[in-house]
């Protein structure tokens, strides 16, 4: 299969959209997250997603298939909550390694469906490494501020178990995404580097952060070019931002990361910003037209969408790229 990163140089690159819009639409009961193997668990499950893969495993190859056949060439594994960290709140801690591992078969057999039928666009898997719910370099208690809920050796050992489980699925790439405390990134990186050194192997790697508001800072206070310089130090394939603000808002952060390095830049935004209900209304067209401008400033080099995307905001978004050229990267 033809290399990702040669990919990079002639196209730019289409990541899918929302997993948990997708699966929204299927208005899952308690018992459909249970499913037949938990039906007895002594804990509420619904809203585990992640566990979705094990009990609606057919629901998540769905989705998949729906965003490459809408033209993605990279999906993202259903496993962005999918440590011992943040299964903890389900009392699911043992199940990460399987969780992880099914989720990346899953979304490689729809890839390799899909690669078979198009040897001329290969597809791709990510494993999605999710932020967790703890942040490493902020204290949850306003009356204490030096106390930590989470140490980084914490994290690093719970990313590990997720990194060498996605692999062993399947993934082509690692992405660890929706970053808002750096310090919790760093450990994730520092537990892919591990796992890249003790099997002797090269996985390209995807960081992306989340600017939380109008300051133009992650969560951990960070600007885009601060957080760019705390991740420079891996070898990464690309850097970019996801979550949080709508396609337009995120133009001059994604300026700020184009001009000042030499990695791929990647952005997948939400559709618009939450109305009153939490809900996104941003149509296919209006997002892609602000998709465009991205592309006609030659920032980007992979596009897709995060929360309230849908396999036609995707379609809409691989109509605009199509044919352009990517942003230069250097070193490439």
């Amino acid at each position: 299969m033809k290399n990702i990163k040669d990919i990079l140089k002639e196209r730019i690159l289409v990541l899918d959209g929302a997993m948990g819009t997708m699966l929204q639409r299927h208005k899952f009961t308690e018992e459909d997250f249970r499913g037949e193997r938990f039906k007895d668990w002594e804990h509420p499950l619904q809203g585990n997603n992640d566990l979705l893969s094990l009990t609606q495993p057919e629901a998540i190859a769905d989705v998949h298939r729906q965003y490459f056949a809408a033209g993605a060439d990279i999906v993202e594994t259903n496993t962005f909550s999918s440590t011992t960290i943040a299964m903890a709140d389900y009392f699911m801690e043992d199940l990460v390694y399987e969780l992880n591992y099914e989720s990346a078969k899953i979304a490689k057999q729809v890839a390799d469906e899909f690669t078979a039928k198009e040897p001329h666009k290969p597809r791709f898997v990510v494993g999605s490494i999710g932020p967790t719910n703890k942040t490493a370099s902020m204290s949850p208690d306003v009356n204490d501020p030096g106390y930590r809920a989470v140490s980084f050796d914490e994290l690093r050992i719970a990313y590990k178990q997720q990194v060498e489980a996605l692999i062993d699925g399947g993934s082509d790439l690692l992405m660890v995404e929706t970053i808002f405390d750096t310090l919790n990134a760093k450990a994730a990186l520092f537990a892919i580097e591990e796992v890249k050194d003790e099997r002797g192997i090269d996985i390209p790697i995807m960081v992306s952060g989340t600017i939380t508001d109008a300051s133009g800072r992650t969560l951990s206070g960070q600007t885009a070019e601060a957080f760019l310089i705390s991740i420079s130090h891996i070898p990464i394939l690309s850097v970019g931002f996801n979550c949080a603000l709508g396609a337009s808002q995120l133009v001059p952060h994604l300026e700020v990361l184009s001009a000042k390095t030499g990695f791929a830049i990647s952005a997948h935004p939400n559709a618009g910003l939450p109305n009153a209900f939490g809900e996104y209304d941003e149509t296919p067209a209006e997002m892609a037209a602000q998709i465009k401008e991205y592309v006609e400033k030659n920032l980007v080099n992979i596009v897709g969408g995060c929360c309230g995307t849908t396999p036609e905001h995707i379609s809409a978004i691989a109509d605009v790229v199509k044919n352009i050229k990517p942003r230069i990267v250097a070193g490439q």
